[in-house]
């Protein structure tokens, strides 16, 4: 009987330090099958611009799960782009990545310096990725290498109030082409020195960069290199671009001096407090939404060129999963990244669809038809370059940020902010030009 009884104790403390090894142990390869014999895989998510985007993300993901019952996927809805990068890398950190995310097409070199995506080159065959828009593979590639998917891209388009532009005498059908247009356009849709309407409103908040990025490309050129290890901030024409921003408010006062909040501007726009508004075709659907005026979409007025930046976010698939939901997660790029569901993508948020065979849909075909609002952003693609990206972008990001508003708030000159700028990118961008 003692022999038993230490018999059977002896098995469960083998059996109770055997799971005390597993558990934990590496937390990543630890992702089971549930109960029901089902492969989970973790997908994070931003929300960052007006409208249901969970809401449609949980839809796809019911979709898919319907097609495919044995794979579970749990959406994870991080915020911000910010705030998903940070659960994110958090989570990596922990030994616990997960499968995908969307995050910043502009983090590619943040996530390649912290070795965690995985390229995606040899996952799919080259007609899969050509049909990608070219300006958006740009943020997606480097070194001819593929490390993510485009999903929910944008560029910055103008918004324009069609009814403001009859008040003022102003052919709705012709929007501004120019930067010269574009004053004296919004010189006539200025209404008692904007207390009652602006003429036009460019945020400065969160992403004053890209705002400047694309009247640096309207003007000459990129504010970096491709290789993510240069950046141009100090160059005549960045500075150019800098002082015509600047003098909208403070010399042709036609849009509010100082610091003008991202998301207050769609507001302003729909509320009638401006006329005219850049920002992300990202919001299209919920301007189409709101609206309660006509209104017109259409490409930045031009310098010397038409130009803008790209955005938005792309899918990333992270390193060191098991084999079985690496593979699930391969099949849900492929699903979330299908023509129709891009389509239908693009029509419920106001983002480019990023494949050429999306437009090629009935489904989009329709759309635009009855909403050709929706196909300027995608025409601008062929002006359109890649969004800043470098490495350490965040830094860089921040501290170009902090030089604009400082610029825009009067507390330092045009030239002066933007050398500081330069040099302080220069100092932070050294040990990867080596």
């Amino acid at each position: 009987m003692k022999k038993n009884l230490l018999l059977i104790l002896s098995t469960m403390l083998i059996m109770f330090l055997a799971a005390c090894g597993s558990s934990d142990s590496d937390s990543n390869a630890s992702k089971k099958k549930d109960s029901g014999d089902k492969t989970e895989i973790d997908f994070y998510f931003p929300v960052a611009v007006g409208g249901p985007i969970a809401n449609l993300v949980d839809d796809l993901v019911a979709d898919f799960e319907e097609e495919n019952p044995n794979i579970k996927v749990n959406p994870k809805f991080g915020g911000s782009y910010e705030e998903t990068m940070t659960q994110v890398m958090a989570a990596v950190h922990g030994g616990n990545a997960p499968e995908l995310a969307v995050l910043f097409s502009i983090d590619l070199f943040t996530l390649l310096e912290n070795d965690v995506i995985e390229e995606l080159t040899p996952l799919f065959d080259d007609e899969y990725f050509d049909d990608f828009y070219d300006a958006f593979m740009e943020n997606s590639t480097t070194d001819d290498k593929v490390f993510s998917l485009p999903f929910q891209r944008s560029t910055i388009v103008l918004y324009y109030n069609k009814d403001a532009f009859k008040e003022a005498g102003l052919d709705p059908e012709k929007p501004p082409t120019n930067w010269n247009e574009l004053v004296e356009y919004g010189k006539k849709l200025t209404i008692d020195e904007g207390k009652t309407q602006w003429g036009l409103e460019i945020p400065s908040t969160g992403y004053q960069y890209w705002m400047l990025q694309a009247l640096a490309l309207q003007t000459e050129e990129n504010i970096m290199s491709k290789d993510g290890k240069e950046v141009y901030f100090d160059a005549p024409y960045v500075k150019e671009s800098m002082d015509f921003w600047l003098d909208l408010g403070n010399v042709h006062k036609i849009m509010p001096e100082g610091v003008i909040e991202w998301a207050t501007v769609p507001s302003d726009f729909l509320s009638g407090n401006t006329a005219m508004m850049f920002h992300t075709t990202g919001n299209l659907t919920n301007v189409k939404e709101n609206a309660d005026f006509e209104f017109g979409v259409s490409f930045l007025p031009a310098n010397n060129q038409y130009g803008s930046p790209t955005g938005g976010g792309n899918i990333y698939l992270f390193k060191d999963i098991p084999e079985e939901n690496r593979d699930a997660a391969i099949k849900f790029m492929e699903f979330l990244t299908g023509p129709e569901r891009i389509a239908q993508w693009s029509i419920d948020t106001g983002y480019v669809a990023t494949r050429e065979s999306a437009y090629e849909t009935e489904t989009l075909k329709e759309y635009t038809e009855v909403f050709p609002e929706s196909i300027v952003a995608r025409e601008q693609l062929e002006y359109a370059d890649s969004e800043l990206a470098t490495y350490q972008n965040g830094e860089i990001q921040k501290l170009f940020n902090d030089a604009l508003q400082s610029i825009l708030t009067g507390n330092t000159t045009v030239e002066d902010g933007l050398n500081d700028a330069q040099e302080e990118a220069n100092r932070v961008l050294e040990p990867f030009q080596e």
